[in-house]
């Protein structure tokens, strides 16, 4: 769902597990949170935009597209 993120992800070593780590949240959070199921606090968008030095336009732009759609 959230490609870019992904992408960064994979860039910068991180895997699902590793970043539901950093963040501090369970895995199975973290993978609803990925599919769309449940939504990422504010706390953990501003940990993932310094973390990758993305924007949160950049990182979540997938969801926006389906918003204006």
């Amino acid at each position: 769902m959230y490609s870019n993120l992904l992408a960064e992800m994979s860039r910068n070593g991180y895997t699902r597990v590793k970043l539901a780590k950093h963040l501090g949240i369970a895995y199975n959070t973290f993978w609803a949170k990925m599919n769309g199921l449940t939504d990422f606090t504010i706390k953990e968008i501003k940990e993932m935009c310094t973390l990758f030095n993305c924007t949160f336009e950049y990182l979540f732009e997938d969801i926006q597209s389906e918003k204006t759609a």
